[in-house]
Formats: C-alpha cells, sequence, structure tokens
C-alpha cells in the first residue's frame, strides 16, 4: 500500500468568478492550468484532463493543455482521463502525447477510452455504426505505436500503413498508457490482452462491486502473460474544510450536471437524498478532509488499487477559489492522510 499514488481529474468545467458569473471557456482552461500548478505544489502526483465536446466543459484537446501545464510544473505526471481514441487517429495521438513528453522531461502518460458522450464522433465526421470497430482497431494500432518503431498495420477505418516511422520518439522508449473502463469485462481482458494500464471509472454505487473487474484483469494478464499493473481508481468528490461547506459548495452544481445527463439517458431527477446516500455509502468523495481521506482509504484496502483519482471539478460551476481550495486540500492533507490510514496494521484498520 504505500506505493498507493494520487491523482486529480478535471474535464475543464466553467468555474464562477469573484462576482458569481460563469467563467469564459478561456478562463476556465487557464483555471485549470493554475489548479495543476497548485497540485504539483502540494504534493498530488498525477493531473489528468478529460475530452469533451459539449458547452459545459472547455477542455476538448487535453494534450494542449498539458503542454501548458508541463511548462509550469516540475514533478507531477501529466495524463488524459480520457483521450476519446474512437474519433481521433491514433498516429496523431501519439505524436502529440510524446510531444508532452519532451515538453515535461518525461511526465506524459494517456488514459484511451470511447468517452462518456458521442459528440465527438459527428464532429470528426465518423459513423456510430462503426463504435465497436473504430475502438478495436485504433487501440490496436496505438499498441504498435508504443513500440516506437517502424508500422505495418492494416484495418478498414483508417488508411494502411507499410513500415513507416512516427516522430518524435520519447526519451523512454514508451508512454505509459491505461485504458479507462466504465464497467465491461470485455474491456478489462482487452485492455489485459495489450498490457495496458487499468483505470476503473466508478461513479456511483459503492467502489467494492468492481473487484471482480480488478480479480479479471489479474487472471487475464496471468493467463495472456502480460504485465499486471497496479489498477486505478477515478471518482468524483469535492474537499472543503468541513463535511457541510463540502456538500453546500458540492450539490447544487452536482444536480444541474448529473440531472443534464440524466434526461438523456432517462434517469430520474437527483433528488438530495439520493446524493447523500452517495456521499455516505457510494462514489461520491465529498466531506471533510479527514472524511475523503477516509472513504478513499476504505476504497483502495477493499479493491487494492495502486492509484485514486479524485475528479474534483464535477460539481459543474463551483466558485474558482473553492476548486483552488479543495486541490489544496487534497494534496496537503488528504493524501498524506490516506497514507496514514493505509499504513496501519491490520487490526487498527478503522476507515
Amino acid at each position: 500500500m504505500n506505493g498507493i499514488e494520487f491523482g486529480i481529474d478535471s474535464f475543464g468545467d466553467l468555474p464562477r468568478d469573484e462576482q458569481g458569473e460563469v467563467v469564459s471557456y478561456a478562463r476556465a482552461i487557464r483555471a485549470a492550468v493554475d489548479e495543476a500548478v497548485l497540485a504539483d505544489e502540494t504534493g498530488v502526483d498525477v493531473v489528468a484532463l478529460g475530452e469533451h465536446h459539449r458547452p459545459e466543459f472547455a477542455i476538448s484537446s487535453p494534450e494542449t493543455v498539458l503542454a501548458g501545464i508541463a511548462t509550469r510544473t516540475s514533478r507531477i505526471r501529466l495524463s488524459s482521463g480520457v483521450t476519446v481514441l474512437s474519433s481521433d487517429d491514433p498516429v496523431r495521438v501519439f505524436q502529440r502525447f510524446a510531444t508532452v513528453d519532451a515538453l515535461s522531461d518525461g511526465r506524459a502518460e494517456i488514459i484511451l477510452g470511447r468517452g462518456s458522450f458521442t459528440e465527438s464522433f459527428p464532429l470528426f465526421g465518423y459513423d456510430m455504426a462503426d463504435y465497436d470497430a473504430l475502438f478495436e482497431e485504433k487501440i490496436d494500432l496505438f499498441h504498435k505505436l508504443l513500440d516506437e518503431k517502424p508500422v505495418t498495420w492494416k484495418g478498414t477505418q483508417r488508411p494502411t500503413l507499410l513500415d513507416q516511422d512516427v516522430f518524435p520518439k520519447t526519451e523512454s522508449g514508451r508512454l505509459p498508457t491505461w485504458v479507462g473502463v466504465g464497467g465491461s469485462p470485455q474491456s478489462v481482458v482487452r485492455t489485459a490482452k495489450y498490457g495496458f494500464r487499468l483505470m476503473l471509472a466508478v461513479i456511483g454505487g459503492p467502489a467494492e462491486r468492481f473487484a471482480p473487474y480488478v480479480d479479471l484483469y489479474r487472471r487475464a494478464t496471468d493467463q495472456l502473460g502480460t504485465t499486471a499493473y497496479p489498477v486505478g481508481l477515478h471518482s468524483p468528490g469535492f474537499v472543503a474544510d468541513t463535511d457541510d461547506e463540502a456538500k453546500a459548495l458540492f450539490y447544487p452544481g452536482y444536480k444541474v450536471v448529473r440531472d443534464r445527463i440524466g434526461r438523456l439517458r432517462g434517469w430520474q431527477p437527483l433528488q438530495r437524498e439520493e446524493f447523500d446516500r452517495e456521499v455516505e455509502h457510494g462514489s461520491l468523495y465529498v466531506g471533510s478532509p479527514e472524511t475523503v481521506a477516509r472513504k478513499i482509504a476504505k476504497s483502495v484496502r477493499a479493491l487494492d488499487v495502486g492509484r485514486f483519482d479524485l475528479i474534483y471539478s464535477s460539481a459543474g460551476a463551483v466558485a474558482a477559489s473553492a476548486r483552488m481550495r479543495a486541490v489544496e486540500l487534497y494534496g496537503a492533507k488528504v493524501i498524506p492522510l490516506v497514507r496514514e490510514l493505509l499504513a496501519e496494521a491490520p487490526e487498527r484498520k478503522g476507515a
């Protein structure tokens, strides 16, 4: 457990300024950079930025923002969370992240995924009928590109490559690559097949229900002869000085975001009772540093994961100052406390 790593995730949600007004997309992107710089200073291990093409999110090009963060930080690792590989070109994705890796002196990594939404498909001219084929073929090509050697590859979704080389190369020789998985056993096995790291996206219900997926990943890597890396877990939450303050800051914006998504997916509007249950027993890590730390430690133990990422900006239009405070508390207080809790002897486990 001593090797546990901690990250923060953001989609570039639009915060509010000092006057309570929702900020512009440009300011939201600059805010994400400032939050990453603070995370670097307070001991957070990774910042992961998600790709979206929706009006409530400012970040559609994570690697571009990560490149900006690279020039202002010294130690924090820089990741996407996720890169929607299905509607992108694997060659260009590799080139962009290899460039971030150069700018950051080897701190880049990537989390591949299908994405939570589908706006990128019509935006970039892809047919949703090819949803599965696009991801299957492109993840196969990306796997080959990671060897950083001339590539010969043929598929149905992009032009053939014949002994073609791709630049720039990384100094380490390989980009650390994860796959974000929301609960599909087939996705877990595919991740193991390619020897990628597994990041579990747990956004509702108790984290413990994902234990079979962790076990499946480890069994699959063993049977396939690939590396069983420590599994990651990412979930939404928010940290403030007290439990009541965290809930008061988080709930209003979270309900707006949750209900907007729910209308698209046929969910009932979020009620406060459901929110409180998720905070108490589910996968919302909302509260004071001690409350959040104890809940993270419990989930880490239950799943035996090696990394936990907090989606700290998932409350929608929270004040920018409150978001900065959340990042500060997470790095300076939550992470050290989780490490202390995980270092306790088994008989003293109280998280």
